[in-house]
């Protein structure tokens, strides 16, 4: 029987409320000797302190050992899908979270700024990661063709879309290769289809190619963000339901696109407005008796990992930590803390680390750990698991599983 099938052939209905707290990256490594530690050691957290006394804890392989997730896949798995069987381009979930309807045969590309040096090598591929907000006002497609591609800019979000009527709706089936060498010194490299027999998916390539001749020329006096690059580029596949695979009523609270698009992706709703981690669980308690199931996502954990900036993401914990006690106003039945990868700081990005993972509900039991680190977590009851379970360990101690045999 398929593991998938026994779950849903066990669920029960219930009343328990859940909450899935992630700290995007908060998995971390130490370096330099015995003394030193992870940014999540070095916080002052006296909040998730106090609920390690009633609490189990573990690590968690968002893939498999020594793979290294990007976003989507972590958070998939986080949700229960297993990520090897529902890939999701980049693009897609961008489009998503910015409120743009997809439709059938549509594709999309995640996109972003960079500078181009006078031989069009790259000189910053990430441009607006340290230029809080660039507007560009010139429309770049002539209205006569503006039902054929669009561009929609928002913030450092882009989305590249091809109008679904003008093709059949399996127009794209294969991915497209991302037009980034994800490294500076290098042009541009024109997107491929990945598999070459593909007519459609080499159509999609051309139209892509089309739209880079295009839009770069009206760039190209804007240095710094003189070029863009896109990555990413794919079609929306299908994907279960959330509420119909765990009968849970599930809301996102999360505030960059991306972790909106993955969550609306699998049928969440998404709930707008806050923007700080305080307004976030503020929230929450606003709408803890319309839903079930709350996923609620902390960004800085992973942008100052990724920044290879420990101070700061240790502060960025820390501040996370002081705003917890308004979510435990009303704690839900089941918290599990936890994140999607680990962004080491040493590494200045994501890696293969198993994620540490606190869980706390009436039946979780107590590790009896003074505190919720990675040192911690490696000693806890949990063990090192998949993080695909992670739904179901929040399930069962929501006491939402029957029996399973005589």
């Amino acid at each position: 029987m398929n593991l998938d099938t026994l779950y849903s052939e066990l669920t029960l209905k219930t009343d328990a409320k859940l909450v899935l707290l992630v700290l995007d990256g908060v998995g971390d490594i130490a370096t330099g000797g015995p003394d030193s530690s992870t940014p999540l050691e070095a916080a002052s957290t006296p909040n998730l302190d106090a609920l390690t006394q009633n609490a189990a804890q573990g690590r968690m392989i968002p893939v498999a050992p020594g793979i290294t997730p990007g976003s989507g896949p972590g958070h998939l798995g986080l949700f229960g899908y297993d990520p090897l069987e529902f890939q999701v381009g980049r693009g897609v979930i961008e489009a998503l979270g910015l409120g743009l309807e997809l439709k059938a045969g549509d594709i999309a590309a995640r996109a972003n700024f960079c500078t181009l040096n006078l031989d069009n090598s790259l000189e910053d591929r990430t441009f607006l990661r340290s230029v809080l907000y660039y507007q560009i006002t010139r429309d770049f497609i002539p209205a006569p063709k503006a039902n054929y591609v669009r561009l929609v800019i928002n913030g450092e979000s882009w989305g590249i879309y091809v109008n679904a009527q003008q093709f059949n709706k399996d127009f794209v089936k294969d991915f497209l290769t991302d037009a980034d060498h994800h490294r500076e010194g290098l042009p541009i490299p024109p997107v491929r289809p990945v598999n070459d027999r593909s007519a459609k998916a080499k159509k999609a390539a051309k139209l892509v190619q089309a739209f880079f001749k295009m839009a770069l020329p009206v760039l190209s006096k804007s240095k710094p963000a003189n070029g863009f690059l896109l990555r990413g580029i794919a079609h929306q596949p299908a994907i279960p339901g959330f509420e119909e695979r765990y009968r849970l009523r599930p809301a996102c609270i999360a505030v960059y696109p991306m972790y909106k698009g993955l969550a609306q992706l699998v049928g969440m709703k998404k709930i707008e407005g806050p923007q700080t981690i305080a307004e976030q669980f503020q929230r929450y308690l606003d709408e803890y008796h319309r839903y079930n199931y709350f996923f609620i996502h902390y960004k800085y954990s992973d942008m100052h990992g990724e920044d290879g900036d420990f101070e700061a993401k240790k502060k960025s914990i820390e501040e996370l930590d002081s705003a917890l006690p308004i979510l435990l106003q009303k704690a839900p039945d089941v918290l599990a803390i936890t994140g999607d990868h680990s962004t080491p700081c040493a590494l200045k990005g994501h890696s293969w680390h198993p994620v540490p993972v606190l869980l706390t509900s009436a039946y979780s039991g107590s590790d009896k750990l003074d505190r919720f680190t990675e040192t911690g977590a490696n000693m806890g009851s949990l063990g090192v698991f998949e993080s695909k379970f992670l739904i179901r360990l929040m399930q069962a101690n929501a006491r939402m599983f029957d029996k399973f045999g005589a």
